[in-house]
């Protein structure tokens, strides 16, 4: 397995690097490897991994819980100072962003009970988050230690990189220096915000403006409130959903067509109509606009062609636009007129006609304007723009009569 070390010297300088170990490894001669890659005496490396201490050196890497990909955290005995063996020092928990970990009611009760009772040290390195002052006896104004405690815990970073997302750049970026900046800044921030809510609370009631914020803040607090219960209730709201397409032929030529039951008519772009040959049939009579959400050019329509759905052979006419992402588009019209049902439970179109089934694609085999852009959650914005413009198209009074 391959296990990264972080890698923090008694001079403060960093370094990262990777070995590869056997699970049944154990520590005294991974503490062995360490010193020849950083440089460190194997009696003042101390390991740490997921908030604890590795202290007994005849243990396996396998029995500690580290398995292939992890992250351990390599300090000098002189960055580490007083801590107890077996322990780690206080984690500082790093603002996610302002956003609560959903849980329900009786779990914030609980938690709030439990950190009433914890030692001071432990609650003070929650004011990282609160943008309290921390002394440097804690050493929690460090950003060299909160970084490496980090990457230390690949549950806490991973939080970080949904919630913080600006602060997660900085820390996987290996610049300490940007890291602190970044870091030092979103305190201020915070410190700046607690002592405006202070004021705005302590000001006259009479106030309209204060007044105003108040209520703007009580306001984002609902909003908070309510998504954290969605998250708890309904996290699949938050996933993110492909569009529903199938393979089809036109004239022989394969395509992936965009099942939309929300489009007025069945499109097609002009590239396409001329990849498949059939772009002489159109009739340019019918030119219009197509409007939606802004407007493309219809240069005219092709009134009846074959379209092939598994072993299926169907009529289909199509609207031929000019500048379309989107290779085809079946619309309300075609599936009204073949009787098509979207059965999502199954995860297929129903051709109603003739009884055929075929399964729509998953997302690796879409088209690359279909496909979701990953870290954000949104689709291409080509693929949306085209569809919002297809929907409910409407063509205009451009037909030329002969």
């Amino acid at each position: 397995m391959l296990i990264t070390v972080y890698c923090v010297r008694r001079d403060l300088s960093e370094a990262t690097f990777s070995l590869q170990v056997s699970p049944d490894f154990e520590l005294c001669n991974f503490r062995v490897l360490c010193e020849l890659e950083s440089g460190v005496p194997v009696d003042e490396i101390q390991i740490f991994h997921m908030e604890r201490i590795l202290a007994d050196d005849h243990y396996s890497l396998g029995s500690y819980g580290l398995k292939d990909g992890d992250v351990v955290v390599l300090l000098q005995k002189d960055n580490v100072g007083s801590w107890p063996v077996g322990r780690t020092p206080n984690q500082p928990r790093v603002d996610f962003g302002g956003t609560a970990v959903p849980g329900t009611s009786n779990s914030r009760q609980q938690h709030q009970h439990q950190h009433q009772h914890q030692h001071p040290s432990v609650q003070q390195s929650h004011g990282l988050a609160s943008g309290e002052k921390m002394t440097s006896s804690q050493g929690l104004d460090n950003p060299t230690l909160i970084r490496s405690m980090l990457l230390s815990s690949p549950h806490d970073l991973s939080l970080l990189k949904e919630r913080n997302p600006t602060l997660a750049e900085a820390l996987l970026s290996g610049n300490l220096e940007t890291f602190s900046q970044v870091l030092m800044e979103q305190q201020r921030e915070r410190s700046l915000r607690e002592q405006e809510r202070l004021r705005l609370y302590s000001s006259d009631p009479f106030d309209l403006d204060a007044q105003a914020r108040i209520e703007e803040e009580i306001r984002q607090q609902n909003i908070e409130e309510n998504m954290n219960i969605a998250m708890e209730e309904a996290p699949e709201s938050f996933g993110q959903v492909a569009m529903l397409y199938v393979n089809c032929k036109v004239n022989g030529y394969p395509l992936k067509a965009f099942v939309d039951s929300g489009a007025q008519m069945t499109i097609m772009s002009q590239a396409c109509a001329e990849r498949c040959n059939i772009i002489r049939l159109v009739d340019r009579r019918w030119a219009g606009v197509a409007k939606g959400v802004g407007t493309q050019r219809i240069i005219g329509r092709i009134h009846l062609s074959q379209i092939q759905i598994e072993g299926d052979f169907l009529q289909c006419s199509f609207s031929i636009l000019e500048e379309q992402p989107m290779d085809i588009l079946l619309g309300l019209d075609m599936l009204r007129r073949h009787q098509c049902s979207i059965d999502l439970k199954k995860n297929v179109l129903v051709i109603g006609t003739t009884g055929t089934q075929t399964h729509f694609l998953p997302e690796g085999e879409l088209p690359p304007c279909a496909r979701l852009v990953s870290g954000t959650g949104q689709e291409e914005s080509s693929n949306k723009e085209a569809s919002d413009k297809m929907k409910r198209s409407v063509m205009d009074s451009g037909r030329k009569k002969h």
